[in-house]
């Protein structure tokens, strides 16, 4: 595309979004939103959710806000972005899996035209659109975040894995740019920092404009792997993991428990098959991974240290009473690379260095999900789940006479879907009905904004209404609940069947004793995925085998697609 052209198209976008108050909603009135997405954070990793790691500053949040208990993710990376922006399943939004194009709708690896992001319906509603840190929702030009309605934006449309500048020779694919331009990465890059750095300055900048409200999108690499953290936060951590994954499981439960983020009567899902018990693990091994773990914590401290920063800014600008801050994760702790965790990078390279390239293991990433079951990829409470903290002064009232000090706890089950309309209802937006002249899709999502300013409350919805459905699928991983049921399978597994108001952490199975309810929300599954465009793999593994034999004949034919979903 010619730059003339490019030009062209980015102005139309942006005289098509131009931005027009809401009736009736004043600026001054209306608050700042910022959104805050941490990556491959599990759900136990924070203090406020019972974390030995220190996170004073998001505490604080807690504190003077509230937690959801069961907040809901889309399982990984790419899926749950693309559900975040647009109030849709990821499917519908065309990322059902991560950003590789299938030539399918639903599997093209970036935004389609039937979507539009909180970019584009806020714009117009007069905020100033502010993105920074990893998007990865389209890695081409035209597909980043100016092209969707951000009025600015910082940091790496594809993803993220690099936090030093040295480890850019380990990620050729990895590039940073601001607004529509690549640019080089900094001599002194911290992307943690280095990604609070930007926001801040655009936000001095939005300062400078009051009368419009800011919404600011950051979305931090930190804590996803490699291992990279500075020498100051490693050392903090350097002998709190000696004790192991065993024992941190269960000071960690035991704090939950203590804090009231469970149903009574949950029990601390037993340790994963593939783990081992710390005290078999040898010496050498221990100290390893002992060592792991304290540079993941160093990874999640410093995120803790520049949401510091942005309070601190915040308030200097008189914005901290009038700021929705909203903070969550992507999907649950990594497991990649099975026990042990990997380490590649240059031979000889200090492992948390900006030349090292590890990760921390299956067993921590066990841990960092406390109390749950499984990791980020799959559709198991343990990679589903999120930490979800508000703090709104203005709404969310403060902690009442009595009430626990630790803040407000919501235990109504939300999903990443709900962020769109939720927003939306709190800045007196409207979903925009087109884009680009085309029809978008209708909400997936519910508005949430009744529990941010009354945690007891319920959405509101009619009398009759059955139990909200919610659904995932994730590379052949599957899930559906339905009020407080849930049926979920591993890719090529069974169907299980729990009640999650009795059995968060999945460890009774009622499959067998309850086949027709089983059978009933397998249906809804079915229907689901029909309507949202989910392949079932096998099919879909195939459709990409013959794609891939027909690129190398050059006959770049489409594959057929299967009759229905399963």
């Amino acid at each position: 595309m010619s730059s003339l052209l490019r030009f062209c198209l980015c102005l139309l976008a942006v005289l098509s979004f131009a931005p027009v108050a809401p009736a009736g909603a004043a600026a001054a009135q209306r608050p700042n939103i910022i959104l805050i997405l941490a990556d491959d954070m599990g759900w136990s990793d924070l203090g406020c959710y019972g974390s030995e790691i220190e996170t004073p500053h998001l505490d604080s949040l807690a504190r003077g806000g509230l937690r959801f208990t069961q907040f809901y993710n889309a399982a990984r990376c790419c899926p749950t972005r693309a559900a975040l922006l647009t109030g849709l399943y990821p499917h519908q939004a065309g990322i059902g899996d991560m950003v590789g194009n299938d030539g399918i709708s639903s599997y093209q690896g970036f935004l389609n035209d039937r979507c539009v992001t909180l970019g584009e319906a806020l714009r117009p509603a007069g905020y100033t659109t502010l993105m920074v840190g990893k998007w990865h929702v389209g890695s081409a030009p035209g597909q980043w975040p100016l092209d969707r309605g951000f009025d600015r934006f910082w940091g790496t449309p594809s993803g993220g894995g690099v936090y030093f500048k040295d480890t850019l020779a380990l990620r050729p694919e990895v590039f940073f740019v601001r607004d529509a331009e690549r640019i080089e990465a900094p001599d002194d890059l911290y992307v943690t920092d280095t990604f609070m750095d930007r926001a801040l300055e655009f936000i001095d900048e939005a300062a400078r404009r009051p009368e419009r409200p800011f919404f600011l999108y950051l979305a931090q690499i930190a804590p996803h792997w490699p291992l990279q953290a500075k020498p100051a936060d490693i050392a903090k951590y350097a002998d709190r993991y000696d004790r192991g994954w065993d024992e941190v499981r269960s000071r960690r439960f035991a704090r939950q428990q203590a804090m009231g983020l469970l149903p009574p009567g949950t029990q601390l899902s037993p340790r994963d098959p593939q783990a081992k018990p710390w005290a078999e693990m040898p010496a050498e091994a221990r100290r390893d991974l002992a060592q792991r773990m304290a540079i993941y914590a160093a990874q999640i401290d410093c995120i803790d240290q520049n949401v510091g920063r942005l309070i601190s800014r915040l308030k200097q600008l008189g914005q901290f009473e009038n700021t929705l801050v909203l903070f969550l994760s992507d999907n649950g702790s990594s497991a990649e690379g099975g026990p042990g965790g990997f380490s590649r990078g240059v031979a000889g390279a200090p492992i948390g260095t900006g030349k090292s390239y590890a990760s921390a293991g299956l067993e921590w990433a066990n841990a960092a999900d406390t109390p749950l079951r499984r990791f980020k990829m799959a559709t198991h409470e343990g990679g589903i789940s999120t930490p979800l903290i508000a703090h709104w002064p203005t709404r969310i009232a403060p902690r009442r006479p009595g009430a626990p000090e630790s803040g407000a706890l919501v235990h109504t089950p939300g999903h990443i879907v709900d962020m769109m309309p939720t927003l939306l209802d709190v800045a007196g937006a409207t979903y925009p009905a087109h884009r680009l002249g085309q029809p978008t899709l209708p909400l997936e999502g519910r508005s949430l904004l009744s529990l941010l300013v009354s945690p007891s409350a319920s959405p509101s919805v009619p009398p009759s209404s059955p139990p909200r459905l919610l659904a995932w699928e994730h590379e052949g991983n599957r899930a559906i609940r339905q009020g407080d049921w849930k049926a979920v399978a591993g890719h090529g597994g069974p169907w299980e069947l729990y009640n999650l108001a009795v059995d968060r952490t999945e460890t009774r199975d009622l499959a067998a004793a309850q086949p027709e309810r089983l059978s009933e929300l397998t249906r809804s599954w079915k229907a689901w995925a029909e309507r949202c465009g989910v392949w079932d793999r096998a099919e879909l593994i195939r459709h990409r085998q013959t794609r891939a034999k027909q690129k190398a004949k050059g006959t770049g034919e489409k594959a057929a697609a299967p009759a229905s979903p399963r």
